[in-house]
């Protein structure tokens, strides 16, 4: 039977992204293979529960949102996940995937929307980024950076600029929260426009919304 271990299903708002604000289906699968230092679900990191993919899946129709979102942890970890993106594909869903941006994504079926949080400096996982991974991304897909201080603000530019990331895809910037402010990270973004055009801020909504709740947010 294939099966997947799973930290929490749950239904939330959609905090961060193109769909911040809408319904969503979360599946938080468990295990990661990084350890960033600003990581706010480290309870992720191992443990979880052995469910089968039939078993997420009726969870999932319980839940009756119709956009859902993989994520981790590192969701690509396990072997079954591939499988469970393709049978939320058949199912009608609209399918996002989160990962960090380590590991292949050239398994990941090409209806989902996949989600890759490039790792900057300060998450002290820089050197873990695949950056062969952009030559995966589509038009509809998004890829985030989450952002510490100008070291990693640079990084990401950089980044960007090379990858030539804002013609692929949708590109956020994110702050960690309660090491750079958003109005800070949002004052450079303007006063480098050429540089950044296409490059949006990004806010953890589900974060301001709950902000002393960890799970299922």
């Amino acid at each position: 039977m294939e099966t997947l271990k799973v930290a929490e299903v749950f239904l939330s708002v959609q905090g961060e992204g193109t769909r911040a604000g809408l319904p969503c289906g979360f599946v938080r699968l468990s295990g990661c293979n990084l350890r960033c230092d600003w990581c706010d679900t480290t309870y992720a990191w191992e443990g979880g529960q052995e469910m089968a993919l039939k078993a997420v899946l009726a969870r999932l129709a319980e839940l009756d949102c119709p956009l859902v979102e993989v994520t981790g942890g590192e969701p690509l970890l396990q072997a079954a996940t591939p499988t469970l993106l393709g049978r939320l594909c058949d199912a009608g869903y609209e399918t996002l995937l989160e990962t960090n941006g380590s590991l292949d994504l050239a398994a990941v079926d090409p209806r989902v929307v996949k989600i890759v949080d490039f790792k900057c400096p300060s998450s002290g996982q820089e050197q873990a980024n695949r950056w062969e991974n952009i030559d995966f991304l589509a038009p509809a897909d998004e890829v985030k950076f989450v952002v510490a201080g100008r070291i990693d603000y640079d990084f990401a530019m950089d980044a960007v600029a090379r990858g030539q990331l804002a013609r692929r895809c949708t590109v956020i910037f994110s702050p960690v929260g309660g090491r750079l402010e958003p109005r800070q990270l949002a004052e450079w973004l303007l006063a480098e426009r050429p540089v950044g055009r296409g490059v949006r801020l990004g806010l953890q909504w589900h974060r301001i919304l709950w902000p002393r709740k960890d799970r299922g947010v």
